[in-house]
C-alpha cells in the first residue's frame, strides 16, 4: 500500500507556559512511500522520526496536512481502522500469556464479522510464527525467551492482522550487537516475503542503510534528504547528512576556494572547477584518501591500525574539526607509512565542499 504525506505538520504547546511559541515536532513533511517498499526514517534523537511514525499510525493527530494510504484519506481515521501493524522498542508483550496467546491477542479484539473463529485465529497465529521462525516456541512465556525471540513474537503479533502497513519503532535497540544483525536480516526477509509496505525508524545509520530500499534523513522535524542508501551516502545534499552517514564518519576540514582551487591551510589539495571563491567546509570520506608520497595534502601521522583487509590511518591536521581524522586504505598502500607525517592524494568523488550554511557546493562536470 502506498503512503503519501502531504504537508504533514505536528506542533505541541510549549511546556514552559511563559513561552508562547509552539514546539514543532514535524514540519511540513512531504513524502511518498511506494507500495511494497521498506523505508528507513533516520536521524538523531529528537529529529521527529518517531512523531512521523505516530502520525502515520494514527496515535498522534496532525496539526496540519493530509495523510493517504493509497487513494484513501486516513488523516482522521483512528489507528484501529487504518490497517497498520506496530512493533515497539520495548516489545510490549503480556508476561502472563504464552507466545501463541500474545500473537493471537489482536485477533481476539476484533468484533463483528471481522472476528475470525478460534480455529482460524490459531491457524493465523501459527502462520505468523512460522514466518518469523518461532513456531517451536509458542508455548513459552516472554520471560522464558531471549530478547531476540521476544522481538520476533512482537513482529508476528503485528503481522497476524495482515496489515497493509508495518511500522517499526527502534525495534532492535534493546538487542545486543549479534542479535541486532540477525534480527535486522530477518526483518528484511519477512518484508520481502510479505511485500508489506514498511516504515523502519532508527537512529542507527548502519541499520537503515543495510535493509532499506530508501532512507529519509531527518533533523529538527524536517526532511533533509530522501534516496537510496548508497546514493544518499555518495551524494549528500548538505553537511549534516554527510556527517550523519558513514562509519568511520566523514573528516571535516576548514578550507577555502580560490580561483577554482581548493585549499586546506596553505596547501592546494584539489581542483574544483565551477566552485565560487570563499571559505568552505571540506568533507572527505575515509575512503577518499590515497596514501601517496607525492600527494598534495600533508597530515600529521598519529598511528596506523591494521584491520585485516584494510588499514586505518589515524592523522591530525590544524584545520581538522576534532582532534583526529581517519583514512581507510588498503594494507598494501599503507604498508610503508612511518614517521611523523603522511601525504595523501584526494579522490574528487569522495571530497565534498559546503558553504557557511552547510549547503553542498557542486563542482566539476
Amino acid at each position: 500500500m502506498k503512503i503519501v504525506l502531504e504537508h504533514l505538520t505536528k506542533r505541541y504547546p510549549n511546556r514552559n507556559r511563559k513561552i508562547k511559541t509552539e514546539v514543532i515536532a514535524a514540519s511540513d513533511l512531504n513524502l511518498e512511500i511506494p507500495d511494497g517498499q521498506l523505508i528507513g526514517l533516520l536521524g538523531p534523537s529528537g529529529c521527529g522520526k518517531s512523531t512521523t511514525l505516530n502520525l502515520i499510525s494514527g496515535l498522534e493527530p496532525p496539526t496540519e496536512g493530509k495523510l493517504y494510504f493509497g487513494d484513501r484519506d486516513v488523516t482522521d481515521l483512528p489507528p484501529e481502522k487504518r490497517g497498520v501493524g506496530l512493533v515497539f522498542q520495548n516489545y510490549a508483550l503480556y508476561p502472563h500469556l504464552t507466545a501463541l496467546q500474545n500473537i493471537m491477542f489482536p485477533l481476539q479484539n476484533l468484533k463483528g464479522e471481522n472476528r475470525p473463529s478460534k480455529k482460524e485465529m490459531e491457524e493465523r497465529a501459527v502462520e505468523a510464527a512460522k514466518l518469523v521462525q518461532i513456531d517451536h516456541l509458542l508455548e513459552r512465556r516472554p520471560k522464558e525467551m531471549s530478547g531476540g525471540q521476544q522481538q520476533r513474537v512482537a513482529i508476528a503479533r503485528a503481522l497476524v492482522k495482515r496489515p497493509g502497513v508495518l511500522l517499526l519503532d527502534e525495534p532492535l535497540s534493546n538487542l545486543d550487537a549479534r542479535l541486532r544483525l540477525q534480527t535486522r536480516e530477518e526483518i528484511r526477509r519477512i518484508q520481502r516475503e510479505t511485500g508489506i509496505t514498511t516504515v523502519f525508524v532508527t537512529h542507527d545509520q548502519e541499520e537503515a542503510m543495510s535493509i532499506s530500499d530508501s532512507i529519509v534523513v531527518m533533523k529538527d522535524g524536517e526532511i533533509h534528504q530522501i534516496g537510496k542508501p548508497q546514493e544518499v551516502y555518495d551524494e549528500p545534499v548538505n553537511l549534516f547528512v554527510a556527517k550523519f552517514l558513514g562509519t568511520p564518519p566523514i573528516n571535516v576540514f576548514h578550507g577555502k576556494v580560490q580561483s577554482e582551487t581548493l585549499y586546506i591551510g596553505k596547501e592546494n589539495v584539489l581542483s574544483v572547477p565551477g566552485a565560487p571563491d570563499g571559505a568552505v567546509s571540506v568533507g572527505i570520506r575515509p575512503e577518499g584518501f590515497i596514501p601517496d608520497a607525492d600527494g598534495a595534502f600533508c597530515c600529521g601521522l598519529d598511528r596506523v591500525e591494521i584491520m585485516g583487509r584494510d588499514t586505518s590511518v589515524v592523522f591530525n591536521h590544524p584545520e581538522l574539526e576534532g582532534e583526529q581524522g581517519r583514512a581507510i586504505a588498503s594494507a598494501e598502500a599503507s604498508a610503508s607509512l612511518a614517521g611523523e607525517s603522511v601525504r595523501f592524494t584526494l579522490k574528487p568523488s569522495k571530497t565534498y565542499i559546503f558553504n557557511a550554511d552547510g549547503a553542498r557546493i557542486r563542482f566539476g562536470k
